[in-house]
């Protein structure tokens, strides 16, 4: 098996946050078989039909099968070049994300069953091996189009396409990899960062063969600065250590450690497992950051200070590829995208994006609210399949520092009586605190629009397009009891029970969503214009009254690019800006803050340059220890 280099400027490596050298990729031709009603059962049983381009969907062009009708399953099987592995290695094989159902065979023996569209699975698949023989993988992913009791976000359940719905996804949408490790290993970290007391707390568990002889060392650096080099003993196959950082004291200091939108500053880990001989089992490289989020009062606050939330929402999709990038580096440009536009942050709307897109927000700066795909049906199979995937996201995405926010609930999907049904508002509440259980380092909007019970922020949807309505309807804290009991954008209230709002931020979670369309049919949007240059006076007038609303802690704009039939992006489908990024970031953030922005791109710049130099260790000082 050829190794792959770490993650480098390309964003190849599909886990950024536990980065290994030995892996290869299995994108690429796999044979395919679409089984409409979900017939076989076997890999025996199936027709194979033709060929398909791994990790796109069967539903795009990109995959090469374009199948657009309604499918219940469908087939992947590839044969790989067996691997060497010595006494001591182990082979495993990873899936990013297969929709929604998969089973996966190697050799003809079941070694996986994964249940879930959005979160990351793999199997050890070393006894399954043959020896001296090509080895033959085969999956099986299904995903009935018609199911709206399962996490589906935006795949519609018609035959086509309508209103704010997108094609379906079925099957492998993310990289499939072999990676070779040692038989006891690094299986999972995770890092929690505490500004108050000035320190990173590292999580991290063996996983493989259980020994009792074992130390972990986790050196921590920031540019060519030592942070840390600890190493601690593993007590049943677990580390829970929280690492003491120098602290500078003054903010002048301070600041140059802390990561932020304008200073994405990261601290690079490097973590080794040795025996009781000094002997090395296994190193990964990681990485962290020193920050602070919080909700407080009516703001939101970033590191002890408050911080307007300048987002956009984007759906994740891309015109050839569906919710697949259509390469790495498509994941980096979105990033830089949306910071080019003026945004500091963005929504994800009903997706879990690929991990290398989360490493670009973290390595760039970008602001990320993660929302979790709904269901559409309130049932007990619904709420026992979306709590058990959010559990997942949750522990993959945890560690990134981009992330400022969890959202389990958008527009009371999948609980659509919640004013009248004690039990699905106890629902959203139960996902609020089970989510601030498994992170209480993270604001949590329980259900963002409408109809909060349980929020952390009040997100609020309001697509009147009239700029001067926004104003007055927004415009002052003695407009706060007319907002909560009689306003009702999207005909709901904003918020449910006898508390009513409790001092929460304000934000203008979604708005706007203008489309260019001098012709109505096939184009969708909230409103709409005819021109390019409508378009940019509309967008300037409105994000001119947004900004200028002191009782908003933060907008976020409808939406980052065309998508499918919604033609309400900033950019078209194909990335290209409807007017110029120069004049879309200043409606965005203003003359003032994008002038400021200036002042440090020259710095970031810098910054990032040097970052990407120093994610990389020469390969002579990957192989090398001490025994220490």
């Amino acid at each position: 098996m050829s190794g792959n280099p770490p993650l480098h400027l390309s964003g190849a490596y599909p886990r950024p946050q536990l980065v290994r050298t030995d892996w290869t990729s299995l994108d690429g031709p796999w044979d395919f078989a679409l089984d409409p009603q979900a017939r076989w059962a076997l890999p025996s049983q199936v027709e194979w039909q033709t060929k398909i381009i791994v990790p796109f969907a069967p539903e795009t062009p990109a995959g090469g099968v374009e199948a657009n009708g309604f499918f219940r399953a469908c087939w992947y099987r590839r044969t790989v070049p067996a691997p060497e592995l010595a006494a001591n290695q182990r082979l495993l094989l990873h899936f990013g994300a297969v929709d929604s159902q998969a089973t996966v065979w190697v050799n003809g023996a079941v070694v996986v069953r994964h249940e879930g569209g959005y979160t990351p699975f793999a199997a050890e698949v070393s006894d399954y091996l043959l020896p001296d023989q090509p080895q033959t993988i085969v999956v099986r992913a299904e995903d009935d189009p018609l199911d709206l009791a399962k996490p589906r976000g935006k795949q519609d359940w018609h035959l086509e396409p309508h209103s704010i719905w997108y094609p379906r996804t079925t099957g492998i949408w993310q990289t499939v990899w072999l990676e070779r490790v040692p038989v006891t290993r690094i299986g999972a970290l995770r890092w929690t960062p505490c500004l108050e007391r000035w320190e990173v707390a590292v999580e991290a568990y063996v996983a493989g063969r259980p020994r009792d002889d074992l130390r972990l060392s986790v050196r921590l650096t920031a540019g060519n600065t030592l942070l840390a080099d600890d190493t601690y003993a593993v007590v049943a196959a677990e580390v829970h250590r929280r690492i003491g950082l120098s602290d500078p004291g003054i903010d002048d200091f301070r600041n140059e450690l802390l990561w932020s939108p304008s200073r994405p500053t990261l601290i690079q880990a490097r973590l080794r497992l040795w025996g009781a001989r000094g002997e090395l089992l296994d190193e990964a490289l990681s990485y962290t950051a020193l920050r602070s989020i919080a909700a407080e009062g009516d703001r939101f606050i970033l590191n002890g200070r408050p911080l307007t939330l300048r987002m956009v929402l984007d759906q994740g999709y891309w015109p050839q590829s569906g919710l697949t990038a259509p390469d790495a580096d498509a994941l980096r440009r979105d990033v830089e995208l949306a910071k080019a536009m003026g945004f500091n942050g963005v929504r994800k709307h009903q997706k879990i994006e690929d991990p290398r897109y989360l490493y670009w927000a973290d390595s760039l700066g970008l602001l990320v609210w993660e929302e979790m795909p709904s269901a559409y049906r309130y049932t007990k199979t619904s709420i026992e399949r979306l709590t058990r995937e959010w559990v997942r996201v949750i522990e993959r995405d945890a560690s990134h520092p981009c992330i400022v926010a969890w959202v389990p609930f958008n527009e009371s999907w999948g609980v659509p009586d919640l004013p009248g049904s004690p039990a699905q508002r106890h629902y959203v509440q139960a996902l609020y605190h089970l989510t601030k259980t498994l992170d209480p380092t993270r604001p949590v909007v329980g259900n963002d629009g409408w109809e909060s019970v349980a929020t952390d922020i009040i997100g609020i949807h309001d697509y009147d397009d009239d700029a001067g309505r926004i104003s007055r309807r927004y415009g002052a804290e003695d407009h706060l009891p007319r907002l909560f009991q009689r306003e009702r954008p999207g005909g709901r209230l904003l918020v449910l029970g006898e508390g009513g709002h409790t001092g929460q931020p304000l934000m203008l979670s979604e708005f706007g969503g203008i489309a260019v369309a001098p012709d109505r049919d096939g184009a969708w949007g909230y409103s709409r214009t005819e021109s390019a240059e409508a378009f940019a006076q509309r967008y300037t007038r409105l994000l001119e009254a947004v900004r200028a609303l002191p009782l908003l802690a933060g907008f976020c704009y409808t939406q980052f690019a065309d998508t499918y039939q919604e033609a309400n992006g900033l950019l078209n489908a194909d990335r290209t800006p409807k007017f110029p990024l120069e004049e879309i970031a200043r409606a965005t953030a203003g003359p003032e803050t994008l002038r400021h922005l200036e002042l440090e791109r020259t710095w970031r710049d810098r910054l990032m340059e040097a970052q990407r130099h120093q994610y990389l260790v020469p390969a002579e000082d990957y192989r090398t220890h001490d025994g220490r």
